[in-house]
């Protein structure tokens, strides 16, 4: 593998994002910081997101149904229970990957848009239910606050997004470069071909809901933390959801780090629009360059980036 020039020329541009986010906070302020981790926890839902329905092709509107179990489980466990964070936390990634794939698997069995309302219904069905069932658990409709920090101060919580978002990042790099990542592309483009060449197609998707579910457990949990408050309207908003999706598909579907380019884009282009339009109509604006973009170039902006960086190399040879 490392004999490969394409491989050796990859993992040193993983290298180089590695020592980048490591000296970043050496040129950037507490808030740029603060900013930048609200990027990583996108790029990890996004990338979460992308590990499923990116490279299956089952597109689920559902992922924050994911990610509320895991911050809903921990967020309730340190909150009534004063559960250590390092069980609370693992307990949350579990229950994600538990109770989701008692949800999910059946809606496996489906394709297309049946299977993108399915995991929208689950993703309202949980807002609901995190309202009206048990508020004196949940927080009802106010959530919960005083939930205890893993770490505090910009700094200290910079390092440990990135760390967790590189690490997740390049471990799903790897993966999908596999022989199990090529048959899970090949679902997306012909299930009943992969299915009649005697692979179980539902393994398959089962293996990467499972991924996807860990990824959305870790992220969830560790943002939950970090924020120290949880409530539903935050977790289940339509504009999470679209954020999501948005980094995901702008960035490049199926590639990984295309998720983070489109998180790192859209999260900076959001605050930096604060100023200017405080209210939701940054949505608006930046839903319609992400729909001018995908249009010109549906496969992202790494898409983008790999035609600029052959034109120069091309460039350099001339």
């Amino acid at each position: 593998m490392l004999s490969d020039p394409g491989m050796r020329k990859y993992l040193v541009g993983w290298a180089l994002f590695g020592v980048a986010l490591l000296l970043f906070p050496q040129v950037a302020t507490s808030g740029t910081l603060r900013i930048f981790i609200f990027a990583n926890f996108i790029a990890i839902f996004a990338m979460s997101w992308d590990i499923l329905s990116g490279r299956t092709g089952y597109i689920s509107f559902g992922h924050p149904f994911l990610i509320g179990i895991a911050a809903y489980t921990s967020a309730m466990l340190t909150y009534h229970l004063q559960t250590p964070l390092y069980f609370s936390i693992p307990l949350g990634v579990i229950a994600t990957m538990v109770g989701g794939t008692l949800f999910f698997l059946p809606a496996l069995r489906i394709r297309g848009t049946y299977f993108a309302l399915v995991t929208l219904a689950f993703m309202e069905l949980m807002y609901q239910l995190t309202q009206v069932m048990r508020p004196d658990i949940t927080g009802g409709t106010r959530g919960l606050s005083g939930l205890p920090t893993l770490l505090t101060g910009a700094l200290p919580n910079y390092y440990l997004s990135s760390a967790v978002m590189f690490v997740i990042a390049f471990c799903l790099w790897l993966l999908i470069r596999t022989r199990l990542g090529t048959a899970l592309s090949a679902i997306s483009m012909d299930e009943d071909a992969v299915k009649s060449s005697g692979l179980d197609t539902t393994k398959l998707k089962l293996f990467a809901f499972m991924v996807s579910a860990f990824v959305a457990g870790v992220g969830g949990t560790l943002y939950v933390h970090y924020l120290g408050s949880i409530a539903p309207r935050a977790i289940f908003d339509i504009n999470f959801l679209f954020t999501i999706l948005i980094a995901a598909l702008l960035g490049g579907a199926s590639t990984i780090i295309g998720p983070i380019m489109g998180a790192f884009f859209l999260t900076f282009l959001l605050e930096y629009l604060r100023p200017y339009i405080p209210g939701t109509e940054r949505y608006f604006i930046y839903g319609s360059i992400a729909l001018i973009v995908y249009v010109l170039e549906p496969k992202g902006l790494h898409h983008i980036i790999q035609r600029l960086y052959g034109a120069l190399m091309r460039g350099k040879q001339a």
